[in-house]
């Protein structure tokens, strides 16, 4: 059994313990102490990383009571070594753990959810409660947290005995066998958990709840503290101020210059649109029909475009049609199309000789293919 030096407390940066045992794990190494204060991976949080004297630790999880501390190159047994956490990454994870306690307490309280999901990542930190929030709840949850951050509360860390545990009320997310860890943040949460925790509320710094979304039929949430809602911040706001740029706007305007933009932008589509159903129609008439396959080759058709003038030649008059869009560099995409005959043997035809892939309807067929002009209009002769 390793000796759990994190349980006494989640501000120890440096210890000193025995190497146990060292064996090698798909070209790394898994290390054994008598005792640590790197937490293993558990309850959604990641393994603390650091090092073992000079000795990069990568992760550190726990199996059957015994700690396990994967690093780089191995470690000779019986030897002391000097462990080092790095604590920077170590102090993030303890804001995001002891805010989303504050968080979570606060959505049991007040709606009886259970925190039935939790994943303490790099970048984001979410919880899924077994329920519906709205939006404005979720804000009022936000404000509520804050305001206990903002008190700098002490966080509590007690072992109560079966009987005092008994009469407890408290949150835990799964059933726990022995001494049961329980973290107080007063007026907002009573948890069991095993995890390393600030010491005040004060140090979280700042909750920001960043996104919501339906998950399982209830709400999963999304949420940054300290450093991370900094950092957050910072991203949103230079966007912001580039935004405000480019639209000659006020930063606290750009939602409402960007909607202006997307309605002018949606206008001019419809306008683009109409004119483009003027040039198709003028082209059509410009195309002569004659016997045999109508052939088309344009690489300024787009979309649906190539499908509506195959359909005006059509009313005009042409037996079959057949319209490229694209060019001989990159490729042609295709349509045929006949209300006379059944245009996939054309179409096979094509196919078989360039490569192509496609099919249909005897009445229209599309693909795509990779040949030049010259060599097309030989294969679409009947």
């Amino acid at each position: 059994m390793t000796e759990k030096l994190f349980y006494e407390g989640g501000y120890r940066k440096e210890f000193k313990a025995r190497v146990l045992s060292c064996e090698q794990a798909g070209g790394k190494y898994k290390v054994v102490l008598d005792a640590t204060a790197f937490f293993p991976e558990g309850g959604g949080q990641y393994g603390d990383i650091g090092w073992l004297d000079d000795t990069e630790v990568m992760d550190t999880r726990e199996k059957d009571g015994v700690i396990y501390h994967t690093v780089a190159s191995p470690l000779k047994e019986g030897t002391v070594v000097t462990g080092r956490l790095n604590w920077e990454v170590r102090f993030d994870r303890m804001q995001q753990h002891t805010g989303e306690h504050i968080v979570s307490g606060l959505v049991h309280s007040r709606f009886g959810y259970d925190n039935v999901g939790f994943h303490l990542g790099e970048d984001y930190c979410t919880m899924d409660f077994n329920g519906p929030i709205t939006k404005d709840e979720l804000k009022e949850i936000e404000l509520e947290a804050n305001r206990g951050v903002f008190a700098n509360l002490k966080v509590g860390i007690t072992y109560p005995s079966k009987e005092e545990l008994a009469a407890m009320e408290y949150r835990s997310k799964i059933e726990i066998e022995g001494q049961v860890r329980i973290i107080t943040v007063p007026g907002y949460d009573v948890c069991a958990c095993c995890a390393p925790h600030l010491g005040s509320t004060g140090e979280i710094g700042l909750i920001k709840l960043v996104h919501m979304m339906n998950y399982k039929g209830g709400e999963r949430i999304t949420m940054v503290c300290g450093m991370r809602a900094l950092a957050d911040y910072d991203i949103k706001d230079e966007n912001t101020k580039l935004i405000s740029s480019l639209l000659s706007a006020k930063e606290y305007q750009v939602a409402d210059a960007v909607t202006h933009l997307k309605e002018e932008a949606a206008s001019l589509k419809g306008r683009i649109a109409s004119l483009n159903q003027k040039l198709l129609k003028y082209r059509a008439s410009e195309i002569p029909v004659k016997e045999g396959v109508v052939a088309v080759f344009d690489s300024g058709l787009s979309g649906n475009e190539p499908r509506e003038l195959m359909n005006l030649l059509l009313n005009k008059g042409a037996r079959v049609c057949a319209v490229f869009a694209g060019s001989e560099e990159e490729g042609f995409r295709y349509v045929i199309g006949s209300r006379e005959e059944d245009v996939r043997l054309l179409c096979r035809r094509l196919n078989e000789a360039f490569g192509g892939r496609g099919g249909g309807k005897p009445e229209m067929v599309q693909g795509s293919l990779c040949a030049n002009e010259k060599a097309i209009r030989e294969k679409l002769v009947c």
